[in-house]
């Protein structure tokens, strides 16, 4: 019976099991092969030949590369600090238990859950200078930024590309410090209040301390999250002004889809997965290691 079960636990897993080996495994190996051959569908429809190391030789002396690497350092610290800092500090204010800051807490998810795309269409639409009412809101409070196009600017657009996922995550980072909040030992922080320490040196050298592996854990996971961002720069900016907003992951998708270089695309593609795979390692060992503590 035990060997006929796992007959059974096999059988029943192969369908799933070959679906996910037909649209991950093999896409993901195909592409590994490609992003060592010259492959150009402009001219064949099938790889060329093999040119071993030269794609991702090509990359690290293309100016385009540097500059998408460049767009996506910068994007991914303004994204995850921000985020990180509003997420943390609407996580304090709505900590305590009340009506209105359980039902500010339930509303906190929608933004999170928005899809990525729409993110992009939304915040172009809100910053349209013709009739867009973030960019009416601006010119009222500040009239000197009244002649300002918000997306015709290289670092306004990166800037403002790094709202539409802050407005989206910061909701949701604040839900897990409050859970995270919760969870402190309140000892300690009545120990230094009764020891004289006002508010912000509770927070700065007891409740932040206690939050750290949180909030290392949360900062890398939403760095992993910016590197391979992509929809909103494709419904927001579209790469511009120029390449202003070029992330990574737009320039792969470009080179791939647009110039139809799909040896670069490729090579590309795995330079920007090893990014990946660093930022996923170490947050995968922080996690266990917070799991044996």
């Amino acid at each position: 019976m035990n060997s006929r079960e796992k007959y059974v636990k096999w059988v029943m897993l192969a369908p799933a099991l070959l679906i996910l080996i037909g649209t991950t495994l093999y896409p993901f190996l195909y592409s590994f092969i490609t992003s060592f051959r010259f492959w150009r569908l402009t001219r064949s429809a099938e790889p060329g030949a093999f040119v071993g190391l030269a794609n991702y030789v090509r990359a690290f002396g293309d100016a385009g590369f540097w500059n998408s690497v460049w767009v996506t350092v910068l994007f991914t610290i303004i994204s995850v600090t921000l985020s990180m800092a509003i997420g943390l500090a609407i996580a304090l204010i709505l900590e305590r238990a009340t009506k209105l800051n359980t039902f500010m807490k339930s509303l906190l998810i929608f933004p999170f859950a928005m899809a990525p795309a729409l993110k992009g269409f939304s915040w172009r639409f809100m910053l349209n200078p013709d009739y867009g009412i973030l960019d009416a809101m601006i010119d009222f409070v500040f009239p000197f930024w009244s002649d300002v196009v918000w997306l015709g600017e290289p670092y306004w657009a990166v800037f403002w590309l790094a709202m539409t996922e802050i407005w989206g995550w910061a909701p949701y980072i604040a839900l897990v410090f409050i859970g995270a909040l919760g969870a402190l030992p309140q000892e300690t922080v009545n120990a230094a209040k009764v020891d004289g320490a006002n508010t912000f040196q509770v927070f700065w050298h007891v409740t932040l301390p206690q939050l750290m592996p949180i909030v290392i854990m949360v900062g890398l996971l939403k760095t992993i999250f910016s590197v391979k961002m992509f929809d909103q720069v494709v419904t927001l900016t579209g790469g511009g002004p120029g390449r202003a907003t070029e992330t990574l992951n737009f320039y792969v998708y470009n080179q791939g889809f647009k110039f139809y270089d799909m040896g670069y695309a490729s090579s590309l593609a795995y330079i920007l997965v090893t990014t990946m795979f660093i930022f996923a390692f170490i947050y995968v060992r922080f996690l266990m290691k917070g799991e044996q503590n």
